[in-house]
């Protein structure tokens, strides 16, 4: 039947386009996403609640044992190439003991109220240098003079210099500075208080591996795998696992000694290995007593003070970042803004004190020992408090504490792997409170982790043995200070991370984590605040609120 021109041609129906089904969410099949959490919930204790009375007093030996090591590692560094005999280097052991002891008790009372033991600095190095150098070609009568008047010199610098941190502190300044902090800063922050003192880890240990290496995998096997044997096992290898391991290992290396292993060994190896390479038994005193002036009439010099200036900023970098990776690791929220700058301005009264009697270097929040809350799970405030008593008990009778001086620093180096790869960890698990898929933040993270830890091994690599470093102008001084910061890596992270996190343009604040950080820089932003923060004993009545 043919076409007819009446015929209509009628279009095909639309075909309806169905989408393409969206992939299955692969997180979701996985398994369960674990939501960000303020406060570790592992801990056995936390920062307010405490262990029975014999193993706190364990647990405030174990981190006595722990600070002494950076103590003695510093005093014997020092100590010597200030002109100093064995004598002098066990009293400044004693005094930085000492003064470890009040700052750490005062610290805990009426300063962070955070479980941080304040030890010896190396901050303070360079300025230590920088004042040996001035007197190394002047004539002394003895070499002992020459390290009198060194002490003289430390005494006076770190008396002027410690009112920078008294009026950072508590005129309020260094609050403030921390507002502008975000969780992108404090993770490369934290991270770099860690990981920036590797130097005191295995190129420490390395000094003497037949000791240094056995301990670090002895408290590994020991501390994690060991204590699966039995649920008691657990309980006294989790806590106690640091004490059974130094023991052992500083038993083996007594019987290297004295089966002469190191009898033809370089002069090196044996001050690293041998347990009667100190000489501070015989030369420590029964009984002596801290006091103020102790090396005479502090003299004060305008160039070295300004070095030590630099110091006490950096020391104050470095509490900042280990005071948020205690918070963490006591089961606290992080330390708000004017807690921060009254423990920075207490940290300076301490630092005058240090001055008065004597002290070789100023004090800072101890890296390490905040490392051993997390591998005892334990953030107990009283401990470290209990911890004091040891410190200052030790320091006024000197042969005791001679004693546990004399452990080998490889001992020590092998400690310092764990507990402060324990810090460094801790600063990462800040990063999931900001988005940690946005590139604006890992570039910020990635640029403060690289240069916070480039910047001062440059530093350090051009800076010769007798303290001269990269900036090397007229100005003695301003070499000082600008060589002292730019050798630290968490104050290089502050600087950087700080600069970059406020100054890119972000999608918005949610991605920094700002609403997350914001209610704990205010005293009345967390109901916990109050709870972690507050003086003890009704202090609070008696002091102004603008320093509450």
């Amino acid at each position: 039947m043919g076409e007819t021109e009446n015929h209509q041609h009628h279009p095909p129906p639309p075909q309806v386009v169905t989408p393409p089904a969206a992939p299955p969410n692969l997180a979701l099949s996985i398994g369960p996403t674990w939501a960000p959490a303020e406060q570790l919930h592992q801990l056995q204790y936390c920062i307010h609640s405490n262990p029975s009375w014999p193993h706190a007093l364990l647990l405030a030996f174990q981190h006595y044992i722990v600070n002494l090591g950076t103590t003695v590692l510093i005093a014997s560094t020092m100590v010597p190439r200030m002109g100093g005999n064995h004598g002098d280097k066990a009293r400044v052991i004693q005094v930085l003991l000492f003064m470890s002891g009040i700052n750490t008790l005062l610290q805990t009372l009426i300063g962070s109220r955070l479980p941080t033991v304040m030890g010896a600095s190396f901050a303070y190095t360079l300025p230590l240098l920088s004042i040996i150098n001035d007197y190394t070609d002047e004539a002394f009568a003895t070499e002992h003079d020459r390290f009198v008047r060194g002490m003289r010199t430390i005494q006076g610098s770190l008396i002027v210099s410690s009112f920078v941190n008294i009026i950072l502190g508590y005129g309020r300044a260094w609050g403030e500075l921390t507002r502008f902090f975000s969780p992108i800063v404090v993770v490369p922050v934290i991270c770099l208080v860690g990981l920036g003192l590797f130097a005191r880890g295995f190129p420490l240990l390395g000094n003497c591996v037949e000791i240094g290496l056995p301990m670090l995998i002895l408290l590994v096997i020991s501390q994690q795998y060991l204590k699966h044997i039995h649920s008691r096992v657990n309980l006294i290898l989790e806590r106690f696992a640091l004490l059974f391991c130094i023991g052992i290992i500083w038993a083996f290396a007594a019987i290297l000694t004295v089966s002469g292993a190191y009898n033809n060994v370089k002069t090196a190896t044996k001050q690293s290995c041998r347990t009667d390479q100190s000489f501070l038994m015989s030369s420590a005193p029964w009984i002596k007593i801290p006091y103020p002036f102790q090396w005479g009439t502090p003299i004060f010099r305008a160039s070295h003070v300004f070095g030590m200036i630099g110091a006490a900023l950096v020391s104050s970098a470095e509490s900042t970042g280990t005071y948020f990776a205690a918070a963490r690791l006591s089961g606290a929220t992080a330390p708000p803004a004017h807690v921060l700058s009254r423990s920075i301005g207490l940290q300076g009264v301490g630092m005058l004190l240090e001055g008065l009697f004597g002290s070789l270097v100023g004090t800072t929040a101890s890296v390490e020992n905040v490392g051993l809350l997390g591998l005892t799970h334990i953030g107990s405030r009283r401990v470290v408090q209990i911890s004091t008593a040891f410190m200052i008990f030790f320091s006024i009778f000197g042969k005791f504490g001679a004693f546990f001086a004399s452990i080998p620093l490889p001992i020590f180096a092998a400690i310092y792997c764990i507990l402060l790869g324990i810090v460094a960890a801790c600063g990462i698990t800040f990063i999931q409170f900001a988005n940690n898929n946005s590139m604006r933040n890992i570039y910020v993270l990635g640029v403060s982790l690289f240069l916070g830890l480039s910047i001062p091994q440059y530093f350090a690599m051009n800076t010769t043995y007798d303290g001269h470093g990269p900036v090397r102008t007229n100005a003695g001084w301003f070499n000082d200070i600008l060589n002292t910061i730019f050798s630290s890596p968490a104050t290089v992270a502050i600087i950087i991370g700080t600069l970059l996190d406020n100054t890119l343009e972000a999608k918005n604040v949610v991605d920094r984590g700002v609403p997350w950080w914001k209610p704990f820089q205010g005293s009345k932003g967390d109901v916990r605040t109050e709870e972690f923060y507050s003086y003890p004993l009704r202090i609070n009545e008696y002091i102004p609120t603008r320093f509450l």
